[in-house]
């Protein structure tokens, strides 16, 4: 008799893709199905952004999507136009982009569509080489995410994802409280109705005071009643969709009133029509000089997306795969030059929003996708009259969720050094740039990293009041017993570090009240010694014995054993004085001794 699989391949010829679509069709709303049919892995193997889904959380996720459509396609306007693309190109990051990522991608969370950050990059160079919303301008900034999307892919095949382990919470934290002031502060602009020139906060600050007299308030009215309608019902009725009924209600009331010819700064004609498929024309010396801008945004999407994806993935304690969103990046910036559009990215404020709106997996940026198709075939005329300011009260009000004061408490409270990385991160990404300043915090998490392992805790057994040994900070004038001294070292030895060690054993056998005869070394936090640390541990060894001092290592592990081996250290120190427990090397120096290691 056939097995299932059998069955189920056999059908698949028969019938073609059909059967399979049913049968992970089939899989996909029900975990438990899907956990015994893993014929459906192979059909949907790259969907786990959206796997598993319960038909509750596809209604949750449904609705959600389209609440964020109505907030964020006119925010994809915003980007286009920051980007010097057509106005419509920037909703078309929302369809074929998304779609991709949804399949290929792993985060439940990431929205992935046109960024400020990437748009600014490329426009920049870009601007110098053809004119902004041409024919040869939209080729090159196709050909621009084709890259893009190279670079990527390349990431993946060497499984670059580990990058974004170097991510802290702290720096996560700061990131997402950055962008939000970031954000907030560039919403400030359409919400008062002063035009920015610059994308920095602090000179978007300083033409905010410059202009404040020149400000049209009926703009700031409109939005403050938004904004504070938003935060009521987001206190009182969280599921109320409020944010759509602001932009249906803000489109009515500006095609009823004319908010345009009062002077109301609303969002212009929008060309409609689904994109057109083409591979972006563009000789191969363009290409060749489009090679440094889209290597400037690949490091951005690194960044930016691993930081957004990490982040929102801690909040529900779920883990991400960021080797396959790597591979859902590639994807959704190929379909973007395909489809005419530009470089597209993991937006922390786009994801925000998703989250505020009820999204908890990609079947809401599928919907998302699915409103954007009827947006561009049969409502493009009325996107015409939202408000800016609108939409802007709207981005605001997710903005300020961004920033986490009570974290930023939390961990000032048990880490003053980790609460003041969580600031600079912060700072950072508020006066460089997001760019910048994701790039200056991965700096600043790997730098305090170092500094512990170059100066780690270093402790000593030594006896208390009652005569029992325990371990405390390594102090010169210490001695764990008449002739003896046990040491710990609290990291792996390294070029870095190599000096400290060798100094403070020095120092403490130096410091001793009575001649030591003995130092055992307790290597439980040394897994590795790199060539450097090996060369000055031979001298160490060497020196100490040509004095009289015999020393003997306790809970040497196997890859320690090795690099001791390697490096040559086995044979200075004597294959019998080094131990895999602390009992045994107390032993090795008076049997009566094995007793006091538990301490």
């Amino acid at each position: 008799m056939a097995s299932r699989r059998e069955r189920t391949g056999c059908a698949a010829l028969r019938y073609g893709p059909i059967a399979l679509i049913t049968v992970a069709r089939r899989s996909l709303w029900s975990p438990c199905r899907f956990r015994h049919r893993r014929e459906a892995v192979v059909a949907f193997e790259f969907f786990s952004g959206i796997r598993p889904l319960t038909r509750a959380g596809a209604l949750r996720d449904a609705r959600a999507g389209v609440l964020l459509a109505s907030m964020n396609i006119p925010q994809l306007l915003g980007y286009a136009r920051i980007a010097g693309m057509p106005a419509v190109t920037g909703i078309y990051t929302g369809f074929l982009p998304m779609i991709a990522f949804a399949f290929f991608g792993a985060s439940r969370h990431l929205v992935v569509a046109a960024d400020s950050a990437t748009a600014t990059i490329f426009a920049s160079k870009l601007t110098a080489m053809a004119p902004p919303a041409s024919a040869e301008y939209v080729a090159l900034a196709g050909m621009t995410a084709l890259l893009t999307a190279f670079f990527l892919l390349l990431a993946r095949i060497f499984r670059l994802g580990f990058l974004a382990d170097f991510l802290s919470r702290t720096v996560l934290v700061g990131f997402l409280t950055g962008v939000g002031v970031q954000v907030g502060v560039a919403m400030l602009g359409d919400m008062l109705g002063i035009p920015f020139t610059s994308r920095r906060t602090a000179l978007q600050v300083r033409q905010i005071i410059l202009q404040f007299s020149s400000i049209h308030w009926q703009t700031p009215a409109i939005a403050a009643l938004v904004v504070a309608t938003i935060l009521v019902f987001k206190r009182l009725r969280p599921s109320w969709p409020v944010p759509l009924v602001a932009v249906v209600g803000g489109i009515a009331a500006s095609a009823t009133f004319d908010f345009a010819g009062r002077g109301i700064s609303v969002t212009g004609p929008l060309q409609g029509g689904l994109p057109h498929i083409a591979f972006p024309a563009v000789g191969w010396f363009q290409m060749l000089d489009l090679m440094q801008v889209a290597a400037a945004c690949f490091v951005i999407i690194i960044a930016q997306s691993a930081a957004t994806s990490r982040a929102f993935a801690e909040r529900y304690g779920e883990r991400v795969d960021e080797d396959r969103n790597l591979l859902g990046l590639a994807a959704a910036n190929a379909a973007a030059s395909l489809s005419g559009a530009f470089v597209v990215n993991g937006s922390p404020t786009q994801t925000a929003m998703a989250e505020q709106a009820g999204a908890r997996s990609q079947f809401a940026q599928l919907t998302f996708a699915a409103v954007v198709v009827v947006v561009l075939l049969f409502l493009s005329n009325w996107l015409q009259y939202l408000p800016r300011c609108v939409l802007a009260a709207i981005v605001f009000t997710i903005a300020a969720g961004m920033v986490h004061i009570g974290q930023l408490i939390d961990i000032r409270s048990e880490s003053r050094g980790e609460f003041w990385l969580a600031v600079v991160t912060a700072l950072s990404v508020v006066v460089i740039g997001v760019e910048n300043g994701i790039l200056i915090a991965i700096g600043l998490s790997l730098l305090r990293h170092v500094r512990h392992s170059y100066r780690p805790h270093t402790m000593m057994l030594a006896p208390n009041e009652t005569g029992r040994w325990m371990p405390v900070p390594a102090q010169v004038g210490l001695v764990t017993g008449p002739g003896l001294i046990v040491y710990r070292f609290g990291s792996d030895l390294f070029y870095a570090n190599d000096h400290l060690f060798v100094d403070e054993v020095n120092r403490l056998i130096d410091g001793a009240p009575s001649p030591v005869h003995y130092l055992v070394i307790d290597a439980s936090a040394i897994t590795a010694i790199d060539y450097s640390a090996g060369r000055s541990v031979n001298e160490l060894c060497e020196s100490l014995r040509s004095c009289g001092i015999k020393v003997i290592f306790g809970r040497v592990n196997r890859y320690l054993r090795a690099d001791m081996d390697r490096h040559g250290i086995t044979p200075v120190v004597g294959t019998a004085n080094i131990y895999t427990t602390l009992h045994e090397a107390l032993a090795a120096v008076h049997p009566e001794l094995g007793q006091h290691a538990e301490a």
